[in-house]
């Protein structure tokens, strides 16, 4: 549907503080002013609006943008030294969705950086000599996925990393970040995802993960970081996309997940927040819409039936948002029109707007020849169901979207890792893939 070709004008569509103004609404009232005077050239509202497939996706600038990250940063990015894996996956990532051949001499770089990273203990570290995190091994196993060469996988010592997440792995399911660190639903995602790919988990790594994700999920429906605090949406992506990877998405109340990540969608923006009573936000494009190929694919599993479900949200509405909002004309996305451009911003943008282009389902019927980890290969596109605002050029390429690298480096990581298990899975799904 979308937001610019409304029957009605945009302010229609405007929050209401019913009399009593608070900070907060004030803060939105500010926002939706910013968004609506972005907006207004393309709604009926203006004397001559601009046709909307002419919105561009701004591809090289975007590209070029990041490649000048990889070349330096300004002083003031020392602020993330301790996350340098971060840095590399979001450029990397960002690069790959936007179609961009990673050269072999930037290839490289990124693979020497990343083994810099590795601790000898196990995982990976935010910077050189630093303590291993989740955070930053989920990264680097991404970037080492990304690039996809033999030299790139076996930079993962499968054996210490295995060692650093029983480290940190708590009795009660739980994860802690690092060796004495905090408990928080990211780590469930980061370790589970990172053992995922390199084919590691084992019972002991999964023994009641799934419980204690369940118990973070809050009575509005969302997950937060920790049982009895507020639903967020980085932590329901984390909670969700841990649960599907190990096929325990049964622990969540439904019906309360969707409507509290269908309630995120704001209807004046398109973007998403991540909580309520808060303000869009770009990344959420990919934070909040993540959780809903996941949730579309718990949908299909109670009706039984081989058919797919379209998006629970919208999905032009959030492309608009993407494509007018929050890109800079210079290059690089952000969160919102009065913020800055970033990498983080830029990387989840992308991952959101790929996701809200291509329709991903899952193949049910073939779920007895790909059991555990190798479900994550049963993702598929609904060619037929791909939607893509403004110019045909502005499509990206697709995402997987449980583990958020492309999903041909997906294929072909579980290929090194898994062997023919994971040639047979692929082999079928493509067969299948063409009868339907």
């Amino acid at each position: 549907m979308g937001v610019l070709n409304r029957e009605d004008f945009i302010t229609a569509y405007a929050s209401n503080d019913d009399g009593f103004p608070t900070d907060s609404s004030n803060l939105q009232e500010e926002t939706e002013e910013a968004i609506r005077r972005v907006f207004f050239p393309y709604t009926k509202e203006s004397p001559m609006p601009k046709p909307i497939p002419s919105i561009e996706l701004r591809k090289l600038r975007h590209v070029k943008y990041m490649l000048e990250g990889i070349n330096g940063l300004a002083s003031y990015w020392t602020a993330l030294d301790a996350s340098k894996p971060w840095l590399c996956y979001w450029i990397v990532h960002g690069l790959d969705l936007l179609g961009y051949k990673i050269p072999d001499a930037l290839a490289q770089r990124a693979i020497s950086t990343i083994r810099n990273m590795q601790s000898a203990t196990g995982g990976f570290a935010g910077g050189p000599g630093q303590d291993a995190h989740l955070a930053p091994t989920y990264a680097a196993v991404n970037v080492l996925a990304i690039i996809g060469t033999k030299e790139a996988y076996d930079v993962i010592d499968r054996t210490t990393l295995l060692q650093f997440l029983l480290r940190v792995k708590q009795p009660d399911g739980s994860f802690k970040m690092m060796v004495g660190g905090e408990i928080d639903v990211r780590g469930s995602y980061c370790a589970l995802a990172a053992a995922t790919i390199s084919n590691i988990r084992t019972p002991e790594l999964e023994d009641r993960a799934a419980e204690f994700i369940g118990r973070c999920q809050t009575y509005e429906g969302g997950l937060g970081g920790y049982p009895g605090v507020e639903a967020h949406g980085g932590y329901a992506f984390c909670g969700l996309a841990a649960l599907e990877l190990l096929g325990r998405t049964d622990v969540l109340d439904l019906d309360t997940l969707v409507k509290w990540s269908a309630s995120r969608q704001m209807s004046l923006e398109g973007g998403f927040q991540g909580r309520t009573n808060k303000l869009v936000d770009g990344c959420y494009s990919f934070w909040m819409g993540g959780v809903f190929p996941i949730i579309g694919k718990m949908l299909e599993e109670l009706r039984q039936d081989n058919s797919t479900l379209d998006f629970v949200y919208d999905r032009d509405a959030l492309q608009e948002y993407l494509l007018v909002a929050c890109q800079s004309k210079t290059g690089g996305l952000r969160d919102k029109p009065s913020k800055s451009v970033d990498y983080y911003h830029t990387c989840y943008c992308l991952s959101g707007m790929s996701l809200s282009q291509h329709q991903m389902s899952f193949r049910h019927d073939l779920r007895d020849i790909a059991p555990g980890a190798l479900s994550c290969l049963l993702w598929t596109e609904d060619f037929d169901q791909l939607r893509v605002v403004g110019s045909p050029a502005n499509v990206l390429e697709t995402t997987h979207p449980v583990l958020n690298i492309r999903m041909d480096k997906v294929r072909k990581a579980f290929v090194y890792f898994y062997g023919k298990a994971a040639e047979d899975v692929i082999e079928e799904v493509d067969i299948e893939v063409v009868r339907s």
